[in-house]
């Protein structure tokens, strides 16, 4: 499972003109590709990481904050580019596997006690952000 993990002061995905999930921040905007061998482990660790992570302003987690998270499920982070100019998107889950992986995350950050917003799985999204500093940190819970 990769994230790419922003500060922001704020943030809101619309679909179809409708705001689907907003936070006003400080607070953390989680875009999360879930990759084909992903497991309900890695679900559990990628929800740790955006929990605990000191990526907020005075090198404090979003936990210690009780800051607001934007989760929004991004499967193109699990393209693949080392081969020509068209990514390949074999690596990424497909939507029966990655919608429970994605809802875990999001019921996971729930149980510490964060407020979290979600973008709408499968739609075509509108992400906007004001990123804060900037702080964007990659994470991916593959990687050793």
């Amino acid at each position: 499972m990769k994230a790419v993990l922003s500060r922001v002061t704020r943030a809101q995905v619309t679909v179809e003109g409708t705001v689907v999930g907003a936070i006003d921040g400080p607070g953390v905007l989680a875009l999360v590709g879930v990759h084909r061998e992903d497991t309900p482990a890695d679900a559990a660790t990628m929800a740790r990481k955006i929990a605990e992570l000191r990526l907020l302003d005075g090198e404090i987690s979003a936990a210690d904050a009780g800051a607001p998270v934007l989760v929004v499920s991004q499967f193109t982070l699990q393209g693949r580019t080392s081969r020509g100019r068209c990514p390949s998107w074999a690596q990424a889950a497909p939507a029966d596997l990655a919608r429970p992986l994605i809802e875990a995350v999001v019921a996971a950050l729930r149980e510490r006690g964060l407020s979290v917003e979600q973008g709408q799985f499968g739609a075509m999204m509108q992400v906007e952000s004001v990123n804060d500093g900037p702080f964007t940190l990659l994470v991916d819970t593959r990687e050793k």
